[in-house]
C-alpha cells in the first residue's frame, strides 16, 4: 500500500517543528559546561525514563531484531526479559545511584570521565574514550541504516538521500542543544514510539484474527522452517531452538546476552544516571522504564515472529523469503507497508523516526564528548569546550554515514550486539569496581579493560563465523576459515571476553594487595 505522501508529509512537519521547538529550548537553557554535558543534574524522573528508554530501544531493535525473530522465532522474548531485569532494574537501581552519587561527587561529565576521575587515571579515560570512538560507529551506522531502510521502501526515494538527511536532521540539534535538547526530545519521541508499538501490536492481531488464533497458526508453521534452519538446531517459530545447536547458541549467546548484559555498560545510557538530583529520581523512572522496553521489545520481537503467519497466508512464503534481496532488514517495513493502513504507514514511519532519532542523537552526543573532550584536550585543560565537541560530534557522524553506506545487508541486529558486546566485555567489570569500591584498583581495571576488549577482538576476528568469515584474517595468516571448529564459532565474544575480563580484574586485585603488603613490610622494618 502507498503511503498518503501528503498526510505523511504534514504530520512530519509538525513532528519536527516540535522537534526543532525542544531542540531550540535546549540549547537556551545550555549556558555551561555541565547544562551541555549532563543536562545540568536536574532532569525530570520521567524525561530520564522516556529518554532512556528512547535511547536504549532504536530502529535496530524494531527493524533490525524485529527481523531477527521473524528468522528465529519467538525465542527473543528472552532479549525482553534481560531488557527489563539487567536494562532498567539492575542498571537503575544497582548501578544507576551508585553511579550518579560518584559522578556528581566528582563532577564527571562523560563515561570516559567518570572512569578517569573514579580511578585518578588518564589512561582509564584515554581507553575508554578509544573504545568508544572506534566501535560506536559500527552501532550509530546500524541507527542509520535502519532509518533509511524504512523512508526508502516508504516514501520510494534514493537510499542516500535518505540516510544523509535523516543524519543531517539530527546532527542539528545534538551540536546546538547538547544532551538537554537530546533528552527533551527523546521524551517526545519515546512518547510516539510508545503510541506507535501499542496500535501495531493492536492491529497485527486484527490481521490475524486474534491472539489466540495467530500464536496457535504460527506454532503450526514449523513443518516450513527451511532446511538450512533446521539443520542448525531450529525446530518452530514458537520453541526454542535445539538445545547447544548453532542456532540457540547465535540466539543466546550473541542476541539475548549480548544484549541483554551489555546494556549495562553503555555508554551513553550511563551518562543518564548522572542527569538527575537524587536516587529517588531513579526509582521512579524505574516504573515508566520498565513498562516502556515491555511494550518496545516485547512488540516488536512478538510482531516480528508473526509476519511469517501474515506473509503465508497472502503470498504462501514465510518472511524470509519475503524479504527484499534477502535481507532480513526488510521485513518489518515490507509488512507494514502490505498490511497495515494508509494511517498507520505515517504513524509506524514516525515511530522508527523517533527511535531512530532518539538513539543516534545519544549517540552522537556520546562520540562527540569522548572525542572532543575525553580525547582531544591539553594537560592544562580541564574544562569543555563545546566548539571543539560540535566538531567531533560532525567528525563522528560524517564516519558513520561513510559506514553506513559500505555495511553489508541484515547487519542491524548484529551491529547492535556487536557493540553492546564489547561494552560489556572491555568496561563493566572495570566500571562496577570504580562505583563499589572505596579503593578501586587501578592495576586491576587496566588489566581487565584492556584483556576483555583483546579478548573480544581477537575472538571476533579469527572465531566467531559471522565475522571472522568475511573478515578472512584467520584463512590469510592460518590457511583455515576458523581457530576453533564449530560449535565455538557460533559462541559470542561476549561469552570469553567478559568471565576473562572478570578474571583480569581479579588478578589485578590479587597482585596490587600483594604490592600494598609489601610496602607496608618494608615501611615496618
Amino acid at each position: 500500500m502507498a503511503v498518503d505522501t501528503g498526510l505523511f508529509v504534514a504530520i512530519t512537519l509538525v513532528y519536527l517543528a516540535a522537534t526543532i521547538v525542544l531542540g531550540y529550548l535546549g540549547y537556551r537553557q545550555t549556558k555551561g559546561d555541565d547544562d551541555y554535558m549532563v543536562a545540568g543534574r536536574k532532569v525530570h524522573p520521567v524525561v530520564l525514563a522516556l529518554s532512556y528508554g528512547a535511547t536504549f530501544i532504536s530502529t535496530s531493535a524494531i527493524v533490525g531484531f524485529g527481523g531477527v525473530a521473524a528468522q528465529l522465532g519467538m525465542g527473543m522474548i528472552w532479549l525482553t526479559v534481560l531488557n527489563i531485569g539487567l536494562g532498567i532494574f539492575i542498571a537503575f537501581v544497582v548501578f544507576g545511584k551508585k553511579t550518579r552519587s560518584i559522578g556528581s561527587r566528582l563532577k564527571a561529565v562523560t563515561f570516559p570521565d567518570l572512569m578517569g576521575k573514579c580511578y585518578g587515571s588518564s589512561f582509564m579515560r584515554y581507553a575508554a574514550g578509544l573504545v568508544i570512538i572506534v566501535s560506536m560507529p559500527l552501532y550509530t551506522a546500524a541507527i542509520l541504516i535502519g532509518g533509511a531502510q524504512f523512508i526508502t521502501s516508504t516514501l520510494q526515494i534514493p537510499y542516500t538521500t535518505a540516510l544523509i538527511a535523516f543524519a543531517a536532521v539530527v546532527t542539528l540539534y545534538v551540536v546546538m542543544g547538547g544532551l538537554i535538547a537530546v533528552m527533551y526530545t527523546d521524551a517526545l519521541q519515546g512518547g510516539i514510539m510508545l503510541v506507535g508499538m501499542t496500535v501495531l501490536l493492536v492491529l497485527t492481531y486484527v490481521q490475524l484474527g486474534g491472539v489466540i488464533e495467530a500464536h496457535t497458526a504460527l506454532a503450526a508453521m514449523s513443518d516450513l522452517v527451511p532446511q538450512a534452519l533446521t539443520a542448525g538446531g531450529m525446530t518452530g517459530w514458537a520453541s526454542m531452538p535445539a538445545f547447544g545447536s548453532s542456532i540457540w547458541l547465535t540466539l543466546v549467546t550473541t542476541l539475548v546476552l549480548g544484549v541483554g548484559i551489555g546494556v549495562l555498560a553503555q555508554p551513553q545510557l550511563v551518562v543518564r544516571f548522572m542527569t538527575v538530583k537524587d536516587g529517588r529520581s531513579l526509582n521512579r523512572a524505574v516504573l515508566v522504564g520498565g513498562p516502556f522496553i515491555l511494550m518496545m521489545t516485547g512488540v516488536a520481537f512478538t510482531v516480528g515472529a508473526l509476519t511469517n503467519v501474515y506473509f503465508y497466508r497472502t503470498q504462501g512464503v514465510i518472511a524470509l523469503a519475503a524479504a527484499t534481496g534477502g535481507n532480513i532488514d526488510t521485513i518489518i517495513p515490507n509488512f507494514i507497508n502490505a498490511s497495515m493502513p494508509d494511517y498507520f504507514i505515517v504513524i509506524f514511519m514516525l515511530t522508527l523516526l523517533a527511535a531512530a532519532m532518539s538513539t543516534l542523537s545519544s549517540l552522537l552526543h556520546a562520540m562527540g564528548t569522548s572525542l572532543g573532550f575525553d580525547m582531544v584536550r591539553s594537560a592544562s585543560s580541564r574544562r569543555a569546550s563545546m566548539r571543539r565537541i560540535q566538531v567531533a560530534t560532525v567528525v563522528m557522524i560524517v564516519a558513520s554515514v561513510i559506514l553506513a553506506f559500505v555495511m553489508p545487508g541484515s547487519i542491524i541486529a548484529r551491529a547492535t550486539a556487536m557493540f553492546m558486546g564489547l561494552c560489556a566485555s572491555a568496561f563493566l567489570p572495570a566500571y562496577a569496581h570504580a562505583v563499589y569500591s572505596s579503593r578501586p584498583s587501578l592495576l586491576a581495571a587496566k588489566l581487565s579493560l584492556v584483556a576483555g576488549a583483546a579478548a573480544w577482538f581477537i575472538w571476533t576476528a579469527f572465531v566467531h563465523v559471522k565475522e571472522s568469515e568475511p573478515l578472512g584474517l584467520s584463512n590469510l595468516l592460518f590457511g583455515v576459515p576458523a581457530v576453533l571448529p564449530m560449535p565455538w564459532q557460533a559462541v559470542d565474544p561476549l561469552v570469553i571476553a567478559l568471565p576473562l575480563s572478570i578474571a583480569a580484574l581479579a588478578v589485578g586485585l590479587v597482585l596490587d594487595r600483594h604490592a600494598v603488603a609489601a610496602e607496608e613490610s618494608t615501611g615496618a622494618a
